[in-house]
């Protein structure tokens, strides 16, 4: 979450200190001068600061160990005890300046992936036995490292082994099913097809590998650091804070594409819809782009860059001109002149339908809110409390019975907003507590005594709805002014960050900067009751089953994640619509006799099971005839829960009258506005929170 204010007067203070921290020696590394300014900025503004430390520098390990080799494909033991051997000098090489340790996991890591390029390479040229019974483990947090270097090539063996498996399979029951009318290719020829699928998938992603530079590995030595201190804390290089940026606020400067990388090459795999890309029509998805022009400049060759950096050309001020040399997918090359400018991003905002509520003639609005989106880098930006305001009045337009504000898989954004947008179902009183580091806490009130609606309300969360999420959620189930409805709980974090401008913290070393961002955690919040979010998120007042029933998710599975505190609560109270105890425990009877009633939910719970014990199961069998028994076996248990949203459980779901016009006449728009309907009409949590608002509406109007 972001807010203004406070943060000038913190940037003002870490800019004295770490001024006077570094000596003023143009000579200094950019790395040394990065990570010494990181360190000593955490230390001064992160709300629990960690000692840096031989216990500092073990945390800090492990992670960075993880994160480099997740899969434990490239170290073996040795090479982690050559690691292990440097590890307590973390600390010390932050404080000086130096980087053995950063230096040799570099080395060690390159000499990984060279080995396996080889490994892969190798093995990929020799058909595979499948009758020969063995396993692989494929979850590396089951798996020890390698001893050495056989070991090693042996578990690459068998996992590329698995991945032709699954090829070789699938095209063995593609061609049984297209019986004798297409020409039967033999096994041996499946099976060749097979290997060259799999080698092919592991040179693009080697080629990947390749492209990345030092400081993208260093980024990730930093963040290993940085999450030490907290799972929320982390560095960003400038090009990532670019795309966070832009996903926060939904918006960006540029010609409205997506690109990746494809190969040497850069890809057009997405168009954005009423950006200049797509007014211009010429650009193509799938298009390749060889070069970038800025204007009249002479054309820049973009061929092997990463998809990063051609994006930094790519991207540029409204009303300037990019030139781009593309070719099409029919081989042809032209040059295309697109003039940059604002582009929205639809997908990312707020959205509302009319429901038909169970009972004839009632009318349910439903207000979709994917982000806590806000864009305080430019005045005419989009936020999501004006946004979720103006929902909020269509739908009063449309005099609508009640209103399901649905937030899942919500992770979040600007605690300004949220504080606005709590108040809109109040008149006025505290939304949340913030605590800084040290100090008293302060109650963050909204001051507004309009209601912008005092209906029936319920909010759908799940275990993805974060921060400013379960801010809303939980200020809402205090005031007992909305129904909670959703899964076990809601993911559990309970603390704010801020973003400080590196290159502001330090005078001079211009020949190293821009240094980046970094986003740290500043404070925590706390309910008006006292209580806190983090680890313990919010819990539903009603409970609705999902796949992650019986899992463990959440910030309470993150590695160094803050501890659950409380603190004194506020006094605070409503006078618009309450939902007392009593009638939340005859809401949750009527929902669970119709839960437990519902196939579809009773089907959710027992696939909840499987999905559980499925995950524990992380070990396949390499020979044909036990691999297809396995499969077999899992598809036929999986088959039971297919189609379970598939059919259309929600009557008369359409759009708002007033939204009509704004999704005719583009064909792109129109499907993408008839599969967010089709979405909402399929969906049964929805169903259930549709009767859990009629159940409302009869309580407060008998």
């Amino acid at each position: 979450m972001k807010i203004k204010g406070p943060i000038l007067l913190s940037v003002s203070a870490i800019l004295f200190l770490v001024a006077a921290y570094f000596p003023q020696d143009s000579g200094s590394d950019k790395e040394a001068v990065l990570i010494r300014t990181l360190i000593r900025g955490l230390e001064y503004m992160h709300y629990e600061p960690a000692d840096i430390n031989d216990e500092f520098a073990n945390k800090a390990y492990d992670i960075y160990l993880d994160n480099m080799d997740s899969g434990r494909r490239w170290l073996t033991a040795n090479d982690v005890n050559k690691l292990e051997g440097l590890k307590t000098q973390i600390d010390d090489n932050i404080k000086e300046g130096k980087f053995d340790f950063f230096d040799l996991s570099i080395e060690l890591l390159n000499a990984g992936v060279d080995k396996t390029q080889g490994y892969y390479q190798e093995i990929l040229a020799k058909p595979f036995n499948f009758d020969k019974a063995e396993m692989v483990e494929m979850d590396s947090d089951k798996r020890d490292y390698a001893k050495n270097d056989k070991e090693l090539k042996d578990f690459w063996r068998r996992s590329l082994k698995f991945e032709t498996l699954t090829r070789y399979t699938s095209a063995l029951e593609k061609q049984e099913e297209a019986g004798e009318e297409k020409e039967i290719k033999t096994k041996e020829e499946l099976e060749k097809e097979a290997r060259a699928k799999v080698l092919d998938l592991y040179d693009k992603w080697y080629d990947r590998i390749s492209k990345l530079k030092r400081e993208d590995r260093f980024s990730d030595f930093l963040n290993s650091m940085t999450s030490v201190f907290d799972p929320h804390t982390n560095y960003f290089k400038p090009i990532d804070k670019q795309n966070f940026d832009i996903r926060f606020s939904g918006r960006l400067e540029g010609i409205g594409a997506r690109l990746q990388t494809d190969g040497d090459y850069t890809k057009v795999v997405d168009i954005v819809i009423g950006g200049p890309a797509w007014k211009g029509k010429d650009l193509q998805e799938n298009d390749i782009i060889t070069k970038v022009a800025q204007g009249d400049e002479e054309p820049l060759d973009v061929k092997g860059m990463v998809v990063d950096d051609v994006v930094q050309y790519v991207r540029g001020k409204k009303g300037t001109e990019v030139r781009l040399t593309v070719k099409s997918v029919d081989g042809t090359e032209k040059i295309i002149s697109i003039v940059r400018d604002i582009v929205y991003l639809e997908e990312s905002y707020a959205k509302s339908l009319i429901l038909d509520g169970p009972e004839e003639g009632e009318k349910i609005g439903y207000l979709y809110l994917p982000s806590f989106y806000a864009d305080f880098e430019n005045k005419d930006g989009r936020f999501c409390a004006p946004d979720v305001a103006k929902e909020l009045d269509k739908l009063k337009e449309e005099n609508v019975d009640g209103i399901i504000l649905d937030l899942r898989d919500n992770g979040g954004g600007s605690l300004r907003d949220v504080v606005k947008m709590s108040g809109f179902f109040i008149e006025e009183g505290p939304i949340v507590q913030i605590k800084s580091r040290e100090k008293k806490a302060e109650v963050l009130v909204d001051v507004d005594k309009r209601v912008q609606y005092d209906g029936p309300l319920v909010v759908m969360v799940n275990s993805f709805s974060a921060s400013a999420s379960e801010i809303l959620a939980a200020a809402l189930q205090d005031y007992s002014r909305a129904v909670i409805v959703g899964s076990n709980s809601t993911h559990g974090k309970g603390t704010v960050q801020r973003f400080i401008d590196l290159d502001r913290t330090i005078r001079g070393y211009e020949e190293y900067k821009p240094l980046g961002q970094v986003k740290l955690t500043m404070q925590k919040y706390y309910r008006i009751n006292g209580g806190s979010t983090q680890l313990r998120g919010v819990v539903p007042d009603i409970i609705l089953p999902d796949n992650f029933h019986y899992i463990k998710t959440g910030e309470k599975q993150e590695k160094y994640p803050m501890e659950w505190t409380e603190i004194e609560a506020v006094p605070y109270d409503q006078n618009v619509m309450s939902i007392t105890r009593d009638d939340l425990r005859v809401l949750a009877d009527k929902s669970e006799t119709r839960v437990k009633a519902n196939p579809t939910f009773q089907k959710v719970l027992e696939n909840a099971k499987r999905f559980k014990k499925r995950r524990d199961e992380s070990e396949y069998p390499l020979k044909l005839e036990n691999y297809q028994n396995f499969v077999d076996t899992r598809e036929a248990e999986a088959k039971k829960y297919t189609g379970m949203f598939k059919s259309v459980i929600n009557g008369g779901v359409k759009n708002l009258k007033v939204d009509v016009s704004s999704f005719t006449g583009n064909e792109v728009t129109e499907a993408r506005n008839t599969n967010f309907i089709e979405s909402v009409a399929k969906d049964a949590y929805i169903k259930e929170t549709l009767n859990i608002v009629h159940d409302i509406i009869k309580q407060k109007n008998p």
